[in-house]
């Protein structure tokens, strides 16, 4: 069993990696590997059923190892648990930088699988409607891995030119399938009520917010929303790039290189 959270590089601890799914752990181990050539990184995984959970669950594990402030960086799912977690407690976080987040207000997110679908070609568009029904068949036992099987796919969709894959870690996946399906239907109602785009109010670091410009989660979904409510925030956007930065090939230079002169 891998030690929660991983630790990548020496002590102290000052900046710390949350991963994306809900219920993808081990998708920015990559990430945290690389940022650790300099700096002391944690990378939390989330195993809780709920919002409130991965909150505590956040909380616990950066009071024990980080050094405080910390910066925390969050990916996709990852980026909204680090805001909401921001909002709760300010006082331990001196940056936030959020990577590829999902948009924070509902009418962004209309044509993200369409987008998705229309990459993927007909086999592909196959595949997800075999996976898709597999995740809603009573009689299939073990969904994790048509789940892992279906988030592959859409990193596909997801990218422009990438140079590798993810990898979940499958010690830390017992029922992602579910934590998945539980964490996102109280995301998204937090979206639609406008309350989680509310949360930023509390938000007084400076916020970074980096994205891909082929990414399908539009990046004007984060960047709007977020310049409006926030006094200290800036917008990185990233040429021929998709929703994992760090394993696109014609962007991941410039992406670490953005990340660098923040953590710096």
């Amino acid at each position: 069993m891998h030690s929660n959270p991983m630790k990548h590089g020496h002590e102290p601890y000052e900046i710390a990696v949350i991963h994306g799914g809900p219920g993808a752990p081990g998708t920015v181990t990559e990430l945290a590997k690389q940022l650790s050539h300099k700096h002391g990184v944690l990378e939390p995984l989330q195993t809780a059923m709920s919002i409130e959970g991965q909150i505590n669950e956040l909380k616990a594990m950066l009071k024990k190892h980080a050094n405080m402030p910390l910066t925390l960086i969050g990916h996709s799912w990852g980026a909204w648990l680090a805001f909401m977690f921001t909002s709760r407690y300010p006082k331990y976080v001196k940056k936030l930088i959020l990577v590829s987040s999902g948009p924070f207000e509902e009418h962004y997110s209309r044509f993200i699988m369409s987008t998705r679908l229309e990459r993927l070609g007909e086999s592909g568009r196959q595949e997800y409607l075999h996976l898709s029904t597999s995740m809603n068949d009573p009689a299939v036992r073990n969904k994790n891995n048509v789940f892992a099987r279906f988030g592959k796919l859409m990193s596909y969709a997801d990218s422009f030119d990438m140079e590798s894959m993810w990898k979940i870690n499958p010690e830390h996946c017992h029922d992602c399938y579910n934590l998945n399906k539980r964490v996102w239907e109280e995301a998204d109602y937090l979206r639609r009520s406008k309350k989680l785009l509310r949360m930023g109010k509390e938000i007084h670091c400076p916020v970074i917010a980096i994205h891909g410009d082929y990414d399908p989660h539009p990046y004007e979904g984060v960047r709007e929303p977020l310049s409006q409510i926030m006094e200290n925030f800036r917008f990185i956007l990233l040429e021929n790039c998709g929703h994992y930065p760090w394993l696109e090939r014609y962007a991941s230079e410039e992406f670490y290189q953005a990340l660098e002169e923040e953590l710096d």
